[in-house]
Protein backbone atom coordinates (compact mmCIF):
# COMPACT_ATOMS: atom_id res chain seq x y z
CA UNK A 1 0.00 0.00 0.00
CA UNK A 2 1.42 3.40 -0.98
CA UNK A 3 2.20 6.14 1.53
CA UNK A 4 -0.64 8.38 0.31
CA UNK A 5 -3.24 5.71 1.06
CA UNK A 6 -1.65 5.05 4.46
CA UNK A 7 -1.93 8.75 5.32
CA UNK A 8 -5.59 8.64 4.30
CA UNK A 9 -6.15 5.68 6.61
CA UNK A 10 -4.46 7.47 9.52
CA UNK A 11 -6.70 10.48 8.85
CA UNK A 12 -9.81 8.30 8.64
CA UNK A 13 -8.99 6.60 11.94
CA UNK A 14 -8.28 9.99 13.54
CA UNK A 15 -11.62 11.43 12.39
CA UNK A 16 -13.45 8.58 14.14
CA UNK A 17 -11.12 8.19 17.14
CA UNK A 18 -10.76 11.83 18.22
CA UNK A 19 -14.46 12.45 19.03
CA UNK A 20 -14.55 9.13 20.92
CA UNK A 21 -11.39 10.11 22.83
CA UNK A 22 -13.00 13.46 23.64
CA UNK A 23 -16.11 11.61 24.83
CA UNK A 24 -13.95 9.36 27.03
CA UNK A 25 -12.13 12.39 28.46
CA UNK A 26 -15.46 13.94 29.46
CA UNK A 27 -16.63 10.63 30.91
CA UNK A 28 -13.43 10.19 32.92
CA UNK A 29 -13.53 13.83 34.05
CA UNK A 30 -17.09 13.39 35.28
CA UNK A 31 -16.14 10.23 37.19
CA UNK A 32 -13.25 12.15 38.71
CA UNK A 33 -15.61 14.95 39.70
CA UNK A 34 -17.96 12.39 41.28
CA UNK A 35 -15.16 11.00 43.42
CA UNK A 36 -13.92 14.47 44.36
CA UNK A 37 -17.42 15.49 45.44
CA UNK A 38 -18.00 12.23 47.31
CA UNK A 39 -14.69 12.95 49.03
CA UNK A 40 -16.64 15.54 51.04
CA UNK A 41 -19.18 12.90 52.07
CA UNK A 42 -16.49 10.50 53.31
CA UNK A 43 -14.28 7.50 52.56
CA UNK A 44 -17.17 5.11 53.23
CA UNK A 45 -19.26 6.78 50.52
CA UNK A 46 -16.43 6.52 47.98
CA UNK A 47 -15.87 2.84 48.75
CA UNK A 48 -19.57 1.91 48.75
CA UNK A 49 -20.27 3.60 45.42
CA UNK A 50 -17.19 2.00 43.90
CA UNK A 51 -18.36 -1.48 44.96
CA UNK A 52 -21.94 -0.81 43.82
CA UNK A 53 -20.62 0.32 40.45
CA UNK A 54 -18.86 -3.03 40.11
CA UNK A 55 -22.36 -4.52 39.81
CA UNK A 56 -23.52 -1.78 37.43
CA UNK A 57 -20.31 -2.41 35.47
CA UNK A 58 -21.50 -5.94 34.70
CA UNK A 59 -24.61 -4.51 33.03
CA UNK A 60 -22.43 -1.98 31.24
CA UNK A 61 -20.33 -4.79 29.79
CA UNK A 62 -23.53 -6.54 28.62
CA UNK A 63 -24.51 -3.34 26.82
CA UNK A 64 -20.98 -2.88 25.51
CA UNK A 65 -21.05 -6.42 24.13
CA UNK A 66 -24.42 -5.77 22.48
CA UNK A 67 -23.05 -2.51 21.09
CA UNK A 68 -20.03 -4.23 19.57
CA UNK A 69 -22.31 -6.95 18.20
CA UNK A 70 -24.32 -4.21 16.52
CA UNK A 71 -21.14 -2.51 15.33
CA UNK A 72 -19.80 -5.71 13.74
CA UNK A 73 -22.78 -5.79 11.40
CA UNK A 74 -23.68 -2.08 11.19
CA UNK A 75 -20.16 -0.88 10.29
CA UNK A 76 -19.86 -3.39 7.46
CA UNK A 77 -23.37 -2.72 6.14
CA UNK A 78 -22.60 1.01 6.24
CA UNK A 79 -19.46 0.33 4.20
CA UNK A 80 -21.80 -1.40 1.78
CA UNK A 81 -24.30 1.50 1.90
CA UNK A 82 -27.27 -0.52 3.26
CA UNK A 83 -29.04 1.65 5.90
CA UNK A 84 -32.28 -0.36 5.85
CA UNK A 85 -30.51 -3.46 7.10
CA UNK A 86 -28.82 -1.37 9.80
CA UNK A 87 -32.28 -0.37 11.11
CA UNK A 88 -33.16 -4.06 11.40
CA UNK A 89 -29.93 -4.70 13.30
CA UNK A 90 -30.82 -1.80 15.61
CA UNK A 91 -34.16 -3.44 16.41
CA UNK A 92 -32.46 -6.70 17.36
CA UNK A 93 -30.02 -4.80 19.60
CA UNK A 94 -32.82 -2.85 21.31
CA UNK A 95 -34.77 -6.01 22.04
CA UNK A 96 -31.78 -7.67 23.68
CA UNK A 97 -30.45 -4.57 25.49
CA UNK A 98 -33.82 -3.70 27.05
CA UNK A 99 -34.34 -7.29 28.21
CA UNK A 100 -31.00 -7.23 30.05
CA UNK A 101 -31.59 -3.71 31.45
CA UNK A 102 -35.02 -4.66 32.83
CA UNK A 103 -33.54 -7.67 34.62
CA UNK A 104 -30.76 -5.50 36.05
CA UNK A 105 -33.16 -2.76 37.18
CA UNK A 106 -35.47 -5.27 38.87
CA UNK A 107 -32.52 -6.83 40.72
CA UNK A 108 -31.27 -3.41 41.89
CA UNK A 109 -34.75 -2.51 43.16
CA UNK A 110 -35.65 -5.79 44.85
CA UNK A 111 -32.39 -7.30 46.18
CA UNK A 112 -29.86 -4.43 46.43
CA UNK A 113 -28.39 -5.58 49.76
CA UNK A 114 -27.92 -9.11 48.47
CA UNK A 115 -26.01 -7.72 45.49
CA UNK A 116 -23.78 -5.63 47.77
CA UNK A 117 -23.03 -8.60 50.02
CA UNK A 118 -21.36 -10.29 47.07
CA UNK A 119 -18.64 -7.65 47.20
CA UNK A 120 -18.19 -6.85 50.87
CA UNK A 121 -19.16 -8.01 54.39
CA UNK A 122 -18.96 -4.40 55.62
CA UNK A 123 -22.47 -3.45 56.80
CA UNK A 124 -21.88 0.28 56.29
CA UNK A 125 -20.87 -0.25 52.66
CA UNK A 126 -23.82 -2.61 52.12
CA UNK A 127 -26.33 -0.06 53.45
CA UNK A 128 -24.94 2.87 51.45
CA UNK A 129 -24.43 0.87 48.25
CA UNK A 130 -27.94 -0.65 48.40
CA UNK A 131 -29.51 2.82 48.41
CA UNK A 132 -27.35 3.83 45.47
CA UNK A 133 -28.43 0.78 43.44
CA UNK A 134 -32.14 1.39 44.12
CA UNK A 135 -32.06 4.96 42.86
CA UNK A 136 -29.92 4.24 39.82
CA UNK A 137 -32.19 1.38 38.62
CA UNK A 138 -34.53 3.44 36.35
CA UNK A 139 -31.53 5.02 34.63
CA UNK A 140 -30.41 1.59 33.43
CA UNK A 141 -33.40 1.42 31.06
CA UNK A 142 -32.71 4.87 29.58
CA UNK A 143 -29.04 3.97 29.26
CA UNK A 144 -29.77 0.71 27.38
CA UNK A 145 -31.77 2.46 24.63
CA UNK A 146 -29.25 5.29 24.25
CA UNK A 147 -26.30 2.87 24.14
CA UNK A 148 -27.79 0.99 21.18
CA UNK A 149 -28.64 4.11 19.20
CA UNK A 150 -25.29 5.80 19.82
CA UNK A 151 -23.51 2.63 18.69
CA UNK A 152 -25.47 2.92 15.45
CA UNK A 153 -24.60 6.61 15.11
CA UNK A 154 -20.88 5.88 15.43
CA UNK A 155 -21.09 3.16 12.77
CA UNK A 156 -22.85 5.39 10.22
CA UNK A 157 -20.30 8.18 10.42
CA UNK A 158 -22.02 10.35 13.05
CA UNK A 159 -19.37 9.96 15.72
CA UNK A 160 -19.43 13.65 16.63
CA UNK A 161 -23.19 13.54 17.17
CA UNK A 162 -22.92 10.60 19.57
CA UNK A 163 -20.09 12.38 21.39
CA UNK A 164 -22.18 15.53 21.82
CA UNK A 165 -25.07 13.47 23.22
CA UNK A 166 -22.73 11.77 25.69
CA UNK A 167 -21.17 15.12 26.63
CA UNK A 168 -24.55 16.71 27.35
CA UNK A 169 -25.54 13.82 29.60
CA UNK A 170 -22.26 13.79 31.48
CA UNK A 171 -22.13 17.54 32.00
CA UNK A 172 -25.70 17.36 33.35
CA UNK A 173 -24.53 14.55 35.62
CA UNK A 174 -21.76 16.69 37.13
CA UNK A 175 -24.07 19.67 37.66
CA UNK A 176 -26.81 17.57 39.25
CA UNK A 177 -24.25 15.76 41.43
CA UNK A 178 -23.14 19.10 42.83
CA UNK A 179 -26.75 20.16 43.43
CA UNK A 180 -27.73 16.99 45.29
CA UNK A 181 -24.46 16.40 47.17
CA UNK A 182 -23.99 19.97 48.43
CA UNK A 183 -27.68 20.99 48.55
CA UNK A 184 -27.33 23.86 46.08
CA UNK A 185 -30.28 26.09 45.05
CA UNK A 186 -32.36 24.92 47.99
CA UNK A 187 -32.13 21.21 47.10
CA UNK A 188 -31.71 18.72 49.97
CA UNK A 189 -28.27 17.26 50.67
CA UNK A 190 -28.72 13.66 49.54
CA UNK A 191 -25.12 12.40 49.42
CA UNK A 192 -24.78 9.03 47.67
CA UNK A 193 -28.51 8.92 46.82
CA UNK A 194 -28.07 12.27 45.08
CA UNK A 195 -25.31 10.81 42.90
CA UNK A 196 -27.63 7.99 41.80
CA UNK A 197 -30.53 10.38 41.10
CA UNK A 198 -28.21 12.65 39.10
CA UNK A 199 -27.06 9.69 36.99
CA UNK A 200 -30.64 8.58 36.30
CA UNK A 201 -31.77 12.07 35.27
CA UNK A 202 -28.73 12.58 33.04
CA UNK A 203 -29.37 9.26 31.26
CA UNK A 204 -32.98 10.33 30.66
CA UNK A 205 -31.74 13.62 29.17
CA UNK A 206 -29.41 11.63 26.94
CA UNK A 207 -32.31 9.47 25.71
CA UNK A 208 -34.35 12.59 24.91
CA UNK A 209 -31.35 13.87 22.93
CA UNK A 210 -31.21 10.60 20.97
CA UNK A 211 -34.89 10.94 20.08
CA UNK A 212 -34.41 14.55 18.94
CA UNK A 213 -31.41 13.59 16.76
CA UNK A 214 -33.32 10.66 15.31
CA UNK A 215 -36.24 12.86 14.28
CA UNK A 216 -34.15 15.75 12.93
CA UNK A 217 -31.30 14.07 11.05
CA UNK A 218 -31.45 11.76 8.02
CA UNK A 219 -29.99 8.30 8.45
CA UNK A 220 -31.04 5.51 10.80
CA UNK A 221 -34.11 6.33 12.91
CA UNK A 222 -34.46 5.38 16.57
CA UNK A 223 -37.60 3.27 16.34
CA UNK A 224 -39.08 0.47 18.41
CA UNK A 225 -41.08 -1.01 15.52
CA UNK A 226 -38.17 -3.16 14.36
CA UNK A 227 -38.01 -4.77 17.82
CA UNK A 228 -41.22 -6.64 17.05
CA UNK A 229 -40.27 -7.79 13.54
CA UNK A 230 -38.47 -11.11 13.22
CA UNK A 231 -35.59 -11.39 10.79
CA UNK A 232 -34.17 -14.87 11.18
CA UNK A 233 -31.14 -14.29 8.98
CA UNK A 234 -29.94 -11.15 10.73
CA UNK A 235 -30.83 -12.53 14.15
CA UNK A 236 -28.67 -15.58 13.49
CA UNK A 237 -25.81 -13.41 12.25
CA UNK A 238 -26.20 -11.05 15.22
CA UNK A 239 -26.32 -13.74 17.88
CA UNK A 240 -23.56 -15.87 16.36
CA UNK A 241 -21.27 -12.82 16.53
CA UNK A 242 -22.74 -10.81 19.41
CA UNK A 243 -23.12 -13.66 21.90
CA UNK A 244 -19.39 -14.50 21.98
CA UNK A 245 -18.67 -10.75 22.25
CA UNK A 246 -21.11 -10.44 25.15
CA UNK A 247 -19.65 -13.58 26.72
CA UNK A 248 -16.17 -12.10 26.26
CA UNK A 249 -17.09 -8.78 27.89
CA UNK A 250 -19.07 -10.51 30.62
CA UNK A 251 -16.18 -12.87 31.44
CA UNK A 252 -13.89 -9.84 31.60
CA UNK A 253 -16.21 -7.65 33.70
CA UNK A 254 -17.16 -10.46 36.11
CA UNK A 255 -13.47 -11.17 36.64
CA UNK A 256 -12.89 -7.51 37.51
CA UNK A 257 -15.85 -7.72 39.88
CA UNK A 258 -14.13 -10.66 41.56
CA UNK A 259 -10.98 -8.54 41.81
CA UNK A 260 -13.06 -5.91 43.66
CA UNK A 261 -14.60 -8.63 45.82
CA UNK A 262 -11.14 -9.95 46.75
CA UNK A 263 -9.97 -6.48 47.76
CA UNK A 264 -13.29 -5.83 49.52
CA UNK A 265 -12.80 -8.88 51.73
CA UNK A 266 -9.14 -8.10 52.41
CA UNK A 267 -8.98 -4.53 53.61
CA UNK A 268 -11.26 -1.46 53.61
CA UNK A 269 -8.21 0.73 52.93
CA UNK A 270 -7.49 -1.33 49.81
CA UNK A 271 -11.08 -0.75 48.61
CA UNK A 272 -10.78 3.01 49.08
CA UNK A 273 -7.40 3.14 47.30
CA UNK A 274 -8.70 1.03 44.42
CA UNK A 275 -11.69 3.39 44.05
CA UNK A 276 -9.32 6.31 43.44
CA UNK A 277 -7.07 4.22 41.18
CA UNK A 278 -10.02 3.32 38.96
CA UNK A 279 -10.69 7.02 38.36
CA UNK A 280 -7.06 7.81 37.49
CA UNK A 281 -6.83 4.71 35.26
CA UNK A 282 -9.96 5.86 33.40
CA UNK A 283 -8.22 9.16 32.67
CA UNK A 284 -5.18 7.25 31.41
CA UNK A 285 -7.19 4.96 29.14
CA UNK A 286 -9.32 7.56 27.33
CA UNK A 287 -7.14 7.41 24.24
CA UNK A 288 -6.78 3.61 24.40
CA UNK A 289 -10.53 3.00 24.31
CA UNK A 290 -10.96 5.65 21.62
CA UNK A 291 -8.47 3.84 19.39
CA UNK A 292 -10.08 0.49 20.21
CA UNK A 293 -13.59 1.61 19.30
CA UNK A 294 -12.43 3.47 16.20
CA UNK A 295 -10.51 0.41 14.99
CA UNK A 296 -13.67 -1.70 15.10
CA UNK A 297 -15.64 0.87 13.11
CA UNK A 298 -13.02 1.77 10.49
CA UNK A 299 -11.74 -1.76 9.86
CA UNK A 300 -15.34 -3.01 9.72
CA UNK A 301 -16.35 -0.39 7.15
CA UNK A 302 -13.35 -1.21 4.96
CA UNK A 303 -13.96 -4.95 5.15
CA UNK A 304 -17.64 -4.33 4.33
CA UNK A 305 -16.52 -2.59 1.14
CA UNK A 306 -14.73 -5.81 0.20
CA UNK A 307 -11.19 -4.39 0.59
CA UNK A 308 -9.44 -7.16 2.52
CA UNK A 309 -5.86 -5.95 2.03
CA UNK A 310 -6.73 -2.41 3.06
CA UNK A 311 -8.67 -3.70 6.08
CA UNK A 312 -5.62 -5.68 7.23
CA UNK A 313 -3.39 -2.63 6.80
CA UNK A 314 -5.85 -0.54 8.80
CA UNK A 315 -5.65 -3.17 11.56
CA UNK A 316 -1.86 -2.85 11.66
CA UNK A 317 -2.12 0.93 11.87
CA UNK A 318 -4.58 0.64 14.75
CA UNK A 319 -2.20 -1.72 16.58
CA UNK A 320 0.66 0.80 16.30
CA UNK A 321 -1.61 3.58 17.54
CA UNK A 322 -2.78 1.44 20.47
CA UNK A 323 0.81 0.92 21.67
CA UNK A 324 1.44 4.67 21.52
CA UNK A 325 -1.84 5.39 23.34
CA UNK A 326 -0.94 2.88 26.07
CA UNK A 327 2.45 4.47 26.69
CA UNK A 328 0.92 7.95 26.76
CA UNK A 329 -1.79 6.71 29.12
CA UNK A 330 0.84 5.41 31.52
CA UNK A 331 2.57 8.80 31.47
CA UNK A 332 -0.77 10.45 32.30
CA UNK A 333 -1.07 8.23 35.40
CA UNK A 334 2.46 9.16 36.48
CA UNK A 335 1.77 12.88 35.89
CA UNK A 336 -1.44 12.75 37.96
CA UNK A 337 0.16 10.82 40.81
CA UNK A 338 1.41 13.82 42.91
CA UNK A 339 -1.96 15.61 42.65
CA UNK A 340 -3.90 12.44 43.47
CA UNK A 341 -1.80 11.57 46.52
CA UNK A 342 -1.99 15.15 47.80
CA UNK A 343 -5.77 15.58 47.55
CA UNK A 344 -7.10 12.07 48.27
CA UNK A 345 -8.72 12.17 51.72
CA UNK A 346 -7.61 8.67 52.75
CA UNK A 347 -5.93 7.04 55.73
CA UNK A 348 -2.10 6.72 55.67
CA UNK A 349 -2.38 2.99 54.90
CA UNK A 350 -4.81 3.64 52.03
CA UNK A 351 -2.49 6.33 50.64
CA UNK A 352 0.39 3.85 50.65
CA UNK A 353 -1.74 1.34 48.73
CA UNK A 354 -2.82 4.09 46.34
CA UNK A 355 0.75 5.03 45.45
CA UNK A 356 1.70 1.41 44.76
CA UNK A 357 -1.42 0.77 42.66
CA UNK A 358 -0.81 3.89 40.56
CA UNK A 359 2.72 2.73 39.69
CA UNK A 360 1.34 -0.67 38.64
CA UNK A 361 -1.20 1.03 36.38
CA UNK A 362 1.46 3.18 34.72
CA UNK A 363 2.45 0.11 32.65
CA UNK A 364 -0.73 -1.99 32.98
CA UNK A 365 -2.56 0.47 30.69
CA UNK A 366 -0.38 -0.54 27.72
CA UNK A 367 -1.56 -4.13 28.06
CA UNK A 368 -5.16 -2.93 28.19
CA UNK A 369 -4.67 -0.69 25.15
CA UNK A 370 -3.30 -3.42 22.89
CA UNK A 371 -5.83 -6.06 23.92
CA UNK A 372 -8.78 -3.67 23.62
CA UNK A 373 -7.71 -2.60 20.15
CA UNK A 374 -7.20 -6.14 18.84
CA UNK A 375 -9.78 -8.25 20.70
CA UNK A 376 -12.64 -5.74 21.01
CA UNK A 377 -11.82 -3.73 17.89
CA UNK A 378 -9.95 -5.31 14.99
CA UNK A 379 -11.01 -8.95 15.48
CA UNK A 380 -14.67 -8.06 15.98
CA UNK A 381 -14.59 -5.80 12.91
CA UNK A 382 -14.37 -8.98 10.84
CA UNK A 383 -17.02 -10.78 12.89
CA UNK A 384 -14.39 -12.71 14.87
CA UNK A 385 -15.68 -12.49 18.44
CA UNK A 386 -15.12 -16.14 19.40
CA UNK A 387 -11.35 -15.86 19.71
CA UNK A 388 -11.62 -13.05 22.28
CA UNK A 389 -14.23 -14.96 24.26
CA UNK A 390 -12.04 -18.06 24.50
CA UNK A 391 -8.92 -16.00 25.22
CA UNK A 392 -10.43 -13.93 28.04
CA UNK A 393 -12.35 -16.86 29.50
CA UNK A 394 -9.15 -18.89 29.88
CA UNK A 395 -6.96 -15.94 30.92
CA UNK A 396 -9.33 -14.45 33.49
CA UNK A 397 -11.05 -17.53 34.92
CA UNK A 398 -8.35 -20.20 34.67
CA UNK A 399 -5.43 -17.91 35.50
CA UNK A 400 -6.09 -14.47 37.06
CA UNK A 401 -9.12 -15.16 39.28
CA UNK A 402 -7.77 -18.45 40.76
CA UNK A 403 -4.37 -16.79 41.24
CA UNK A 404 -5.94 -13.86 43.10
CA UNK A 405 -8.12 -16.08 45.28
CA UNK A 406 -5.20 -18.34 46.19
CA UNK A 407 -2.90 -15.40 46.89
CA UNK A 408 -5.46 -13.62 49.07
CA UNK A 409 -7.24 -16.37 50.97
CA UNK A 410 -4.98 -19.45 50.89
CA UNK A 411 -1.46 -18.04 51.04
CA UNK A 412 -2.71 -14.80 52.68
CA UNK A 413 -0.17 -12.65 50.84
CA UNK A 414 0.02 -8.88 51.44
CA UNK A 415 -2.48 -6.64 49.63
CA UNK A 416 0.23 -5.20 47.36
CA UNK A 417 1.34 -8.64 46.19
CA UNK A 418 -2.25 -9.70 45.50
CA UNK A 419 -2.88 -6.55 43.48
CA UNK A 420 0.33 -7.02 41.48
CA UNK A 421 -0.61 -10.62 40.61
CA UNK A 422 -4.11 -9.59 39.52
CA UNK A 423 -2.58 -7.01 37.18
CA UNK A 424 -0.62 -9.60 35.19
CA UNK A 425 -3.77 -10.75 33.35
CA UNK A 426 -3.46 -8.45 30.30
CA UNK A 427 0.09 -9.56 29.48
CA UNK A 428 -0.39 -13.32 29.87
CA UNK A 429 -2.63 -13.45 26.79
CA UNK A 430 -0.35 -11.41 24.50
CA UNK A 431 1.36 -14.41 22.78
CA UNK A 432 -1.99 -15.84 21.62
CA UNK A 433 -3.45 -12.43 20.74
CA UNK A 434 -0.49 -11.45 18.55
CA UNK A 435 -0.35 -14.88 16.88
CA UNK A 436 -4.03 -14.60 15.92
CA UNK A 437 -3.62 -11.02 14.73
CA UNK A 438 -0.72 -11.79 12.40
CA UNK A 439 -2.55 -14.81 10.96
CA UNK A 440 -5.09 -12.34 9.48
CA UNK A 441 -7.85 -14.96 9.81
CA UNK A 442 -10.09 -12.28 11.34
CA UNK A 443 -10.29 -10.27 8.09
CA UNK A 444 -13.70 -11.20 6.59
CA UNK A 445 -16.63 -9.53 4.87
CA UNK A 446 -19.68 -10.63 6.88
CA UNK A 447 -22.42 -8.74 4.99
CA UNK A 448 -25.21 -10.38 3.02
CA UNK A 449 -27.03 -9.20 -0.06
CA UNK A 450 -30.40 -7.51 0.64
CA UNK A 451 -32.21 -10.02 -1.56
CA UNK A 452 -30.65 -12.86 0.42
CA UNK A 453 -31.87 -11.37 3.72
CA UNK A 454 -35.42 -10.88 2.45
CA UNK A 455 -35.68 -14.19 0.64
CA UNK A 456 -34.32 -16.29 3.53
CA UNK A 457 -36.42 -14.42 6.08
CA UNK A 458 -39.69 -15.02 4.23
CA UNK A 459 -38.81 -18.48 3.01
CA UNK A 460 -39.06 -21.79 4.76
CA UNK A 461 -37.15 -20.71 7.85
CA UNK A 462 -33.83 -22.23 6.74
CA UNK A 463 -31.26 -19.59 7.60
CA UNK A 464 -28.18 -21.17 6.08
CA UNK A 465 -24.56 -20.10 6.37
CA UNK A 466 -22.07 -21.09 8.98
CA UNK A 467 -21.78 -19.44 12.37
CA UNK A 468 -19.02 -17.26 11.02
CA UNK A 469 -21.37 -15.61 8.51
CA UNK A 470 -20.98 -15.55 4.75
CA UNK A 471 -17.58 -15.93 3.17
CA UNK A 472 -15.63 -12.94 1.92
CA UNK A 473 -16.97 -11.68 -1.34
Amino acid sequence: MNSTRKRELYKKIGVVALPIVFQNIIDAAVNSADILMLNYVGQDAISAVSLANSMVGILFMFLYGIGTGIAMLAAQYYGKGDLKTIEKVEGIGLKFALSIAILGAVACLTIPKTLMKIYTPNEVYIEIGAKYLMYIAPGLLFWAISAVYMSILRCIGKVTTSTVLEAIALVCNVGLNAVFIFGLFGAPKLGVIGVAIATTISRFIQLVGCIVVSLSKPGVVLTFKTMFKRNKVLEKDFFSMAMPAIGNDLAWSLAFSVYSMILGHLDSDAVAANSIVNVVRNLGTVMCYGIGMASGIIVGQILGEGSMEEGIEAGHICLRLSVISGILGGLVVIALMPFTLKHADLTPVALDYLKFMLWINSYYITGTAVNTCLIAGVFRAGGDSKFGFKCDLIDMWFYAVPLGLLAAFVFKLPVKVVYFLLCTDEFVKWPWVFKHFYSHKWAKNITRETAEINEMNHGDGVTGSSEEGPDSK
